[in-house]
């Protein structure tokens, strides 16, 4: 189905991916000692059949607007994936218009994670932080992060937790060793801390990437614990009850309730642009769960204007 006319989209998880992204990801890979960072970069892009950003990230910036423009989408989370990425970000934000809203990315391990979350969320203008507990191996609850949600606290700024699933093609591509450990991806590990930070918001995206029960759960027990809808969800496939996208809307919209649900897609690289289809297929999901008009305007664009003002 296509989008109503009246409905006014607002997305809640998108990547930048500008130029600094690639260059930070050579850079991890031990492939560039041997072919280069910018001649790895190419090989990368050919292989995946991406077109390479700007190196200006203002450039790039007009082209998510321009291709935010086509779609009708008001505004969208945009995550700087990698924290060498931040500066990047924070210009294309600002050059925005208020349209990008910009998300970090911080590894709470890091002793200096509290001083980048605090120039982040300050002089950088972020709005939001996203952590991966798989990728850096932490839970939310353990003590590394009490000064990222101090923090977070003191600049009401959202919190997104990566649970399940967790696979990064571009990483792949680079040949960067993989990290990634699920026993850190568990919803129920988020608990703890929204129990300790109850005026922190925590958003699970992904349905939780494979632990939907787990994802429910911490819904169930945390007020202040939300979910996000994006990505092609192919998560489902792990699921031996073999759900449909409008079950796990149901399922939801039953425990989370429409105010806690967000939006999103995950969209990320050119020239693919912003992901139309998955707007389309979660709307025809929707639709199908029972959700009225106006769960689907909260959850598609009212949640997210609710959010981040």
């Amino acid at each position: 189905m296509s989008k109503p006319a009246a409905l006014q989209i607002q997305d809640a998880h998108t990547h930048f991916f500008s130029r600094f992204f690639f260059e930070g990801l050579a850079g991890l890979s031990p492939r560039a000692a041997e072919l280069g960072r910018e001649a790895l970069i190419e090989s990368v892009a050919a292989r995946a059949g991406l077109q390479l950003p700007d190196p200006d990230p203002v450039v790039h910036c007009r082209r998510w607007l321009a291709e935010l423009d086509r779609h009708g989408v008001a505004r969208a989370v945009s995550f700087a994936s990698l924290p060498a990425e931040a500066e990047a970000v924070s210009a294309a934000a600002a050059a925005s218009g208020g349209r990008l809203l910009p998300y970090a990315l911080v590894n709470p391990t890091d002793a200096q994670a509290p001083a980048f979350v605090e120039r982040a969320l300050g002089p950088l203008g972020f709005r939001g932080l996203l952590v991966f507990p798989a990728m850096h191996h932490f839970r939310p609850g353990d003590a590394c992060m009490n000064p990222v949600l101090e923090l977070a606290r003191a600049h009401e700024a959202p919190v997104i937790v990566h649970c399940g699933i967790l696979t990064v093609k571009l990483r792949d591509l680079f040949g960067i060793p993989r990290p990634y450990d699920l026993s850190f991806a568990r919803p129920v590990d988020i608990v703890p801390a929204a129990n300790r930070f109850r005026d922190v918001h925590f958003v699970i995206p992904h349905f939780g990437g494979g632990f939907l029960t787990e994802a429910l759960m911490a819904g169930r027990q945390c007020e202040n614990v939300l979910v996000d809808t994006s990505s092609s969800n192919d998560w489902m496939a792990t699921q031996p009850w073999r759900p449909a996208l409008s079950d796990v809307f149901r399922a939801a919209l039953d425990v989370f309730g429409a105010a806690r649900i967000l939006f999103g897609t995950d969209s990320s690289v050119f020239p693919r642009g912003w992901r139309a289809d998955i707007r389309d297929v979660q709307l025809a999901a929707l639709e199908q769960a029972g959700a009225n008009s106006g769960q689907i305007e909260a959850i598609c664009g009212g949640n997210l204007a609710r959010l981040l003002p």
